[in-house]
This record gives C-alpha cells, structure tokens and sequence, in this order.
C-alpha cells in the first residue's frame, strides 16, 4: 500500500522566480523507514510541508502535479484533515512545546479532536512511555534538556496515531549520543507499529543502518530514489556533496585499492559482520 506518491510536483513560493520543487517524482510505501536528505537548500524541507499541507494551504505559492498522502489528494484536503494521517516533528522542539506541563502538550491534539477523556489519557500514557518520557509527565517542557524535550514532541505526534511521521532534522540541537537515543525510539516506532517515516537527516552514519529507502534531492529535483546499499555506493551520491556513511566510504577506498570485501556496508555494526564472516571462513 502506498503512504505517498507525487508526481510531477512542483512549487514555487510567492515572491520568488525560482522553484524549489521541481518535477519531483517519488512513491513511499506504507511502513518505509525513509531518509530524505541532500545539500542545504535543495528543497528538502520544502517537500515535507507538501506531506502535511501547510503546502498550498498555508505557504502561498504556485503548486503543479500531484501529491496523495494517505490516499488523501493535498490539494483538496485542509490540513486539519491531513493532520489525522501525518504527524510533523519540527527541527527544535521549542517550537511545538507550549503548555505547562509535558502531559498537557501531548494531550493537546487530542482535546482539540474531541478525543472522549478516558481514551485521550490511555494515549496520553501509552506515548510518554513508548518514547520514555513517561517519567517527567508533569514537569514544564522548558525544564527538559534537549534530548527530553524532542522525546515529548515525538510523543504528542504518535498520540495522535498517525500513518506517516514526518521528522525535518530533529536531533539538529543534540549532540551525537543524544541523536543516536531519538534516532532509536523512531526506528522503534516504525518497526513495532508498522509507522511510516520520512527523516531529513545528514547524519547518515547514525541513520543509514534503520533506513530501507534512500531519496537524495538536488536543487529541487530528486537526483537518487532508492535502496540504501545502492545509493550510498553511487559515485553521484558522493559527488554532489551528500555525507555517505563514513564505513561505506572506507570500503569503497579498499575496493579502489584492490581489496574488494564485497559489498559495501551502510552501518558499522553490518561492517563489523561482515569483517567477521570473511575472517571465519579465511
């Protein structure tokens, strides 16, 4: 079952001659794990506000093609309507955590819906502790660190139930051990509950090893749509600046040198595998 398709989408934002979109044309089926990612600036974020409908009907622009999220076609649903379907994670959590305890930000959504009380709280319960918040419910999101406060922004999205969790840069704040946590609990999330994610991230040697859809953008256009082990090993992927995970790289170095260890490795735990296989039956 197809999550997203676009065809031919392309956007440009009012005010400006130029497109930020381009011709995009991609399908991500129900359950992906996606990174999106590609050079600043090359449209990236742009795109991700196509999936939840703050384009066309936030942004003011000129939108042409396709896009269906959810078997929902954008352009002729609001994004209230949308926002049952797609959950949007923000790059810093400041920016959707406003209440005055954690419990009453994730439950916010929800109240808004209607959601009956006793369902709202199991919820509530169930998102804070899929995520590991549960424990600091009713302290303010800005006593949190980072870590936390992106932990709470994740929960008051799957609350909601969503089929498809949009995540534009989310551990941009964190220090490295910090982003391995989040990137953890999506990877959790996507593979218990089946949730399909798109992730804009240029950490691709703490991502690529979750990942089983790779889509490279380029000024507006989608340059590489694919596996992660064949897109990481294209020499383009490299060449137009994207951080291929750093082991990949290594084995293709080797490789060049006439020690050919097979495929590529996306991740250092797939490395450290394969090291071991070859070592065994040498």
């Amino acid at each position: 079952m197809t999550a997203i398709e676009t065809k031919n989408l392309s956007y440009t934002y009012q005010g400006s001659t130029k497109p930020s979109l381009q011709d995009v044309s991609i399908k991500i089926e129900k359950g992906e794990f996606v990174i999106l990612t590609g050079p600043s600036g090359c449209g990236k974020t742009t795109l991700c506000r196509c999936f939840n409908g703050l384009i066309p009907h936030f942004y003011n622009g000129t939108l042409k093609g396709t896009i269906n999220v959810a078997e929902l076609n954008v352009v002729e649903h609001q994004i209230h309507e949308l926002a049952l379907h797609v959950g949007f994670v923000f790059q810093n959590p400041e920016n959707q955590l406003f209440a005055l305890s954690v419990e009453k930000d994730v439950a916010f959504a929800l109240e808004n819906l209607g959601t009956p009380r006793e369902e709202m709280r199991n919820r509530v319960e169930w998102a804070l502790k899929t995520v590991g918040a549960y424990d600091f419910r009713e302290r303010a999101p800005h006593e949190l660190s980072g870590g936390q406060q992106q932990r709470v922004a994740i929960a008051s999205v799957i609350a909601m139930q969503p089929d498809v969790m949009v995540l534009d840069e989310p551990t941009s704040f964190l220090d490295p051990l910090g982003a391995k946590k989040i990137f953890e609990v999506i990877a959790d999330l996507n593979k218990r509950f089946g949730i399909t994610v798109i992730l804009v991230e240029h950490r691709l040697d703490l991502t690529a090893q979750y990942a089983s859809h790779v889509v490279i953008m380029d000024k507006g256009t989608v340059i590489l749509d694919g596996k992660p082990r064949d897109i990481f090993n294209m020499d383009e992927a490299r060449l137009i600046g994207v951080g291929i995970p750093k082991v990949t790289r290594l084995f293709q170095i080797l490789k060049e040198d006439g020690i050919d260890l097979k495929d590529a490795p996306v991740s250092s735990e797939e490395a450290a595998e394969l090291l071991r296989s070859i070592l065994t039956h040498d």
